[in-house]
């Protein structure tokens, strides 16, 4: 499975590295005018020192005894600016020049105006009619040593905008997308048979379209799914009436059939089809659960809803039903009426149906929308209890049944999102068995 791909990561840090990118390419650039603008003022540097040092250099050769005696001196410090000079007559001879001179730093003949060598940047300049000239020169080194320093300082920033550019931009990205998270948490918190529309109030507008798309195929699915509910309740009815219509004549042959083997086939039939009856039922409430449509898009009140089962099947119940209502009244849940009432009805007519004889169902629903039912019966053993929800699965019951109450209710739950738990003993019992429901509560607001 091809990995998916992170919308916000790829924008922050896309974004982060197109700014560090961009900020290095400005730090280039800056580095490069940096660079001519330093060379500017160290050559503009040299000038002043020349235009300083050439008027003493030629009064302290004007006042020798020997002008011709080369001298070391250190005048105006300008080692300390990095510029070493020398001083010759229009022979080359050297008349003055500064301590610490080295052999190379200077040509042998006289120049006027700026040159460079491999090493030094020279400036050249003469007095007194071209019979004195002066020569000034500067380490390359010291201009690339300025230059290295302030690219550095231009760089350092970027240690610290890296980081916090980071946050900044994540805290932008996700909050120019909370309109889009909002709606992925929207799906992802839906039941399998939550059809109604996706609100897109929030999206922006290159998204909105896509979310339309969406809400439009939720529709049309919804509308297929209510066109087969429909056809499933059409088939049911179709189906019970001439099952009835065939049990009633059953049920009339076998009371004018004259004793014997003719009325005992009969009494089979009529179980048969009893029995195809019940099966049918159970299969219709199978296709209910698994085609959808199990939320309501309004708030329902379990509490309301469970009564009117319960009523219903204590008039035909072999044993008695205890019901323990929450105290505070209604509790609401976004179920379908109908699904509910087939999830309660499935799982109380198991409890009575294998239940021990004689002894009490308990029916509860809690103030946070679990709904549970409780039946006496020997325990069941914990290899067979995850196997109960699964179709055609029976147990070991002997009672008759087709192995499709757990199912039904099982997907059911899992359509509405609910949470099924089965548990033998019954909790505080020492045997029984039990089914909770967790129903996920919704606001009576909205109702």
């Amino acid at each position: 499975m091809k990995a998916t791909k992170s919308l916000q990561r790829q924008l922050v840090y896309g974004l982060t590295l197109g700014m560090v990118v961009l900020w290095l390419v400005a730090t280039a650039v800056s580095g490069l005018v940096l660079r001519h603008e330093l060379d500017e003022a160290f050559d503009n540097a040299m000038q002043e020192t020349a235009q300083r040092i050439l008027p003493l250099a030629v009064m302290e050769i004007l006042n020798r005894e020997d002008g011709t005696t080369p001298q070391q001196v250190a005048s105006l410090n300008t080692q300390q600016d990095g510029f070493t000079y020398q001083v010759r007559d229009k022979l080359g001879n050297i008349l003055l020049q500064s301590q610490g001179i080295g052999a190379t730093e200077f040509d042998n003949e006289p120049i006027h105006g700026f040159t460079t060598t491999t090493t030094h940047r020279l400036y050249g300049t003469s007095a007194l009619s071209d019979t004195i000239f002066l020569q000034l020169a500067e380490p390359l080194s010291h201009r690339r040593e300025a230059a290295l320093d302030a690219a550095i300082s231009l760089l350092w920033p970027l240690a610290f905008l890296i980081p916090f550019s980071l946050l900044g931009i994540w805290l932008f990205v996700r909050f120019s997308l909370r309109g889009v998270l909002s709606y992925r948490h929207a799906i992802e918190a839906r039941g399998a048979g939550n059809l109604s529309p996706i609100h897109t109030e929030e999206l922006p507008t290159e998204i909105t379209p896509i979310a339309d798309a969406v809400n439009r195929l939720i529709e049309r699915l919804r509308n297929a799914l209510e066109t087969e509910r429909r056809f499933t309740a059409n088939s049911a009815h179709e189906l019970r009436t001439p099952l009835a219509a065939t049990l009633a004549q059953v049920q009339r042959l076998r009371r004018e059939a004259p004793e014997g083997p003719l009325q005992l086939r009969a009494a089979q039939i009529e179980a048969s089809l009893k029995e195809l009856s019940r099966l049918s039922e159970k299969l219709m409430q199978l296709a209910k659960a698994e085609g959808g449509g199990l939320l309501s898009e309004v708030p329902q009140d379990l509490a309301g809803l469970l009564g009117h089962v319960v009523h219903d099947l204590q008039r035909i119940a072999n044993n008695p039903i205890h019901l323990t209502l929450p105290s505070t009244g209604a509790v609401f849940s976004l179920i379908d009426p109908d699904a509910f009432a087939i999830l309660a009805r499935n799982l109380i007519e198991n409890a009575l149906k294998h239940g021990a004889d004689g002894s009490a169902v308990e029916v509860g629903l809690s103030d946070g929308a679990c709904f549970s039912v409780v039946n006496a019966g020997p325990i069941v053993p914990a290899s067979e209890l995850m196997q109960l929800t699964q179709r055609f699965v029976r147990g070991g019951s002997r009672a008759e049944g087709f192995g499709l109450g757990l199912a039904i209710v099982s997907t059911i739950a899992q359509g509405v999102g609910a949470e099924l738990t089965v548990a033998s003993p019954a909790t505080g019992r020492a045997e029984g068995f039990e089914v909770c429901v967790q129903f996920a509560r919704a606001s009576s607001e909205a109702v």
